[in-house]
């Protein structure tokens, strides 16, 4: 059984100032309210505005141990039975090979384009012709093999759903106050419901999310918008390497994604560039320049740190 370590340390500056030195080259795109994060050895770490630090995986509380001496740490949690990825919110022995659908999102984690989130599922009987398609984790594939495996899924007939949120209605969302999590947790909803409702009359063994929050977390966000979750619907970090459903929903999110970009650049006659460089920011700065700082509303996700860093360009 593994379990994943929740640690919380409260640090002063100069701290915090060495662990962002310390864990640079492992640095990801923080979340919402964050100022840094980072994951090495599967674990993620973060850095809040308030001057908390999170340490989350199996390896938290020893990646914790290096600070702990300048903070006394907050209760550290530890998953078990009941919790997170070891309850009943884990899929069953055997689920990856039963007939399920799965999915998964991309664009995330992108300053420019959409999120889309893609449901798909594959019959047990069809597992053997997935795997000769050469399905797998999206994030080992180049773009042009994701967009040759995407078309070939389809023409396979393997059910599927896609959601889009454009750029226009995540920033209406995010004012409104809604974070992206939530926005996401909504995106997999539609595009599960969406399938399910096309797949009626079909034996489903489950359901399986690519988990991007805690299972009571994303409940929450349903919950919001009077919503539940699905019968027989499971979580699981790192979903795509272990279920070809959710592998191909990360295929056919990302071959989405990349045409919507693909579109957003036609259209403002500059190559839009994926991620959250400084690339990115001075492509940003570029289309204020030349359009107006109104552009990247449908562009961008303007909440990111991006739209200011964008500024030093102008």
């Amino acid at each position: 059984m593994i379990f994943l370590a929740n640690v919380v340390l409260k640090l002063p500056i100069n701290e915090i100032k060495k662990i962002e030195n310390h864990y640079k080259k492992q640095s990801i795109t923080p979340p919402q309210y964050a100022t840094f994060a980072a994951k090495v050895n599967g674990t993620n770490v973060t850095v809040y505005k308030s001057g908390k630090v999170m340490f989350q995986g199996r390896d938290a509380e020893k990646e914790a141990s290096m600070w702990q001496g300048k903070s006394e740490a907050l209760p550290t949690k530890k998953a078990n039975k009941k919790s997170v990825n070891e309850h009943s919110f884990y899929p069953p022995n055997h689920f990856f090979e039963t007939s399920h659908i799965g999915s998964d999102e991309a664009g995330t984690g992108d300053y420019f384009g959409p999120i889309t989130v893609a449901a798909v599922f594959i019959p047990k009987e069809k597992i053997a012709l997935i795997k000769e398609l050469g399905v797998r984790d999206s994030k080992d594939l180049k773009d042009p093999m994701i967009e040759r495996i995407a078309k070939d899924l389809v023409y396979a007939e393997i059910p599927y759903t896609l959601m889009t949120l454009k750029n226009e209605k995540y920033n209406q969302l995010q004012r409104k106050g809604w974070n992206q999590g939530k926005m996401k947790a909504m995106l997999h909803y539609h595009a599960i419901q969406k399938l399910l409702d096309k797949l009626k009359g079909t034996t489903i063994d489950g359901i399986l999310i690519d988990q991007f929050c805690q299972p009571q977390v994303h409940q929450k966000y349903l919950r919001t918008e009077k919503l539940t979750l699905q019968p027989d619907t499971y979580f699981m970090t790192k979903a795509e390497s272990h279920s070809l459903s959710v592998a191909a929903a990360s295929i056919i999110a990302r071959a989405k994604f990349v045409k919507e970009m693909d579109k957003l650049s036609k259209e403002s006659g500059i190559t839009i560039p994926k991620g959250a460089s400084n690339k990115v920011d001075q492509t940003a700065a570029y289309l204020v320049k030349k359009y107006g700082k109104d552009v990247l509303e449908k562009y961008a996700k303007l909440h990111f740190a991006n739209t200011e860093k964008a500024n030093k360009y102008l």
